[in-house]
């Protein structure tokens, strides 16, 4: 079971609904790359079914992403300094100046976004959920640990 956000819900369906809305058009051009003829040199029904072929894929993954989660958050009553789910948090890494945003995710979702996505089970994710504003907490990375002051949550 993936813990994500009723928004992030919300972004898979539509993506899933895009996906199966798109099976019509798919289907169309392939039936006017068909009616051209020689379907062994075809590029335009080659191209159309491998088309058909990726969306069904996306459509089965949504499907079975969609199955596995649980939405969590918007039944919770989560203090205000308390880091959870869908937060955007502002933090700076202990003996450096400069802070950075993080958005505790789900599942990532590739957004293009003036934070980095960081998951719920990931060592980052596990130190910021349920951390509270004005804490320091410890990061175990690849590299070694760290530590990280939680400055503020800014969503």
């Amino acid at each position: 079971m993936e813990l994500i956000s009723r928004a992030d819900k919300e972004r898979l369906e539509s993506q899933l609904a895009e996906c199966i809305g798109m099976r019509k058009a798919i289907a169309e051009r392939i039936a006017e790359a068909r009616a051209q003829g020689d379907l062994k040199e075809n590029a335009d029904y080659h191209a159309a079914r491998e088309d058909q072929g990726h969306n069904e894929a996306k459509i089965r993954e949504l499907e079975l992403k969609l199955q596995r989660v649980q939405v969590v958050g918007d039944d919770l009553e989560v203090p205000a300094d308390m880091v959870f789910l869908g937060a955007v948090v502002q933090l700076r890494e202990v003996g450096a100046a400069r802070t950075e945003l993080f958005k505790l995710v789900g599942g990532v979702t590739g957004e293009d976004a003036e934070w980095i996505e960081v998951t719920v089970s990931s060592p980052m994710g596990e130190a910021l959920m349920r951390a509270r504003i004005g804490e320091t907490i410890r990061v175990t990375l690849p590299r070694g640990e760290k530590r990280f002051e939680i400055v503020a949550i800014v969503a």
